[in-house]
């Protein structure tokens, strides 16, 4: 892995926010089941909490750790242990995860769903062959989940949260409806909203919750994103190689980003993984 540590100290686009004194955070991008990049991000937030010293960053993770990668499964291991091991860490339910969930209640339209949006990859990370997969109807692909899904699995992402706030800063999957206040956002938006949220802080130049700034994933960009009111953390680690973290400390923020050694390389696309079901 090659490791890209980039400072943004001072480099303030629109709003100088806090987070609570004497607290530290690290935001993780969109992960996508892909171990060996959350692996190596977790090295290097590790360094950087050892070079910086205390506060103990508190690791804040922005959803969609599962599908199009091919290790959905051994991410959410890692994840529990990590959780184990660092009480303090958080987790949002991105988009993805809300779908899987929906996928291992048995619901037909949902594991079809799943299935066009890259969970192929994770029906395959426990254990499930790919004949059986390609073999198997939808109703039947239901049911090989739910007997492969550890119930550990299931009850840890069922504890994924909505949205956390620190300060000046709203940390939520997908991003926010604009002009709604916090206490009335809807979860559906929190996951699944996209350009009403993206274009108050592109075309309009005003922040979509007035004196706070979003951090999100959900949508790619090639670079992490900082507008008026928002930070896009979601660097497509699954077609670029790139997993992208923020830290947060005080009035500071810097990146993190671990860039795996072949960034160039293609990964399949949704097309190819999508199989015909009757």
């Amino acid at each position: 892995m090659l490791v890209k540590i980039l400072s943004c100290f001072g480099r303030r686009p629109s709003t100088v926010a806090h987070v609570p004194d004497g607290r530290r955070f690290y935001a993780i991008g969109d992960i996508h089941g892909h171990l060996d990049l959350l692996d190596g991000l977790l090295t290097r937030i590790r360094d950087d909490e050892l070079e910086r010293g205390q506060p103990k960053g508190e690791l804040i993770f922005l959803g969609d750790l599962i599908n199009r990668g091919p290790r959905s499964a051994q991410v959410i291991d890692r994840l529990i242990k990590l959780k184990a091991d660092r009480p303090e860490t958080r987790f949002l339910l991105g988009n993805h995860e809300e779908l899987f969930l929906t996928a291992l209640s048995g619901n037909r339209e949902a594991i079809r769903f799943f299935d066009r949006i890259g969970g192929a990859e994770t029906i395959l990370s426990y254990g499930i062959t790919r004949q059986a997969y390609e073999a198997a109807n939808y109703l039947e692909l239901a049911a090989m989940l739910q007997s492969a899904v550890p119930l550990s699995h299931k009850r840890f992402l069922e504890s994924f949260e909505d949205m956390i706030v620190e300060g000046d800063y709203v940390f939520v999957h997908a991003g926010v409806r604009p002009g709604v206040p916090l206490e009335k956002q809807r979860a559906g938006d929190l996951r699944w909203i996209r350009e009403e949220f993206l274009r108050e802080s592109e075309k309009h130049a005003s922040p979509a919750i007035p004196g706070m700034v979003v951090v999100h994933g959900h949508t790619i960009f090639e670079n992490i994103a900082e507008h008026h009111g928002r930070i896009g953390l979601d660097t497509g680690a699954y077609r670029s190689g790139i997993l992208s973290a923020m830290a947060f400390e005080g009035d500071k923020r810097w990146i993190i980003q671990e860039i795996a050694e072949q960034r160039g390389s293609k990964r399949r696309s949704e097309d190819e993984a999508t199989q015909v079901r009757q």
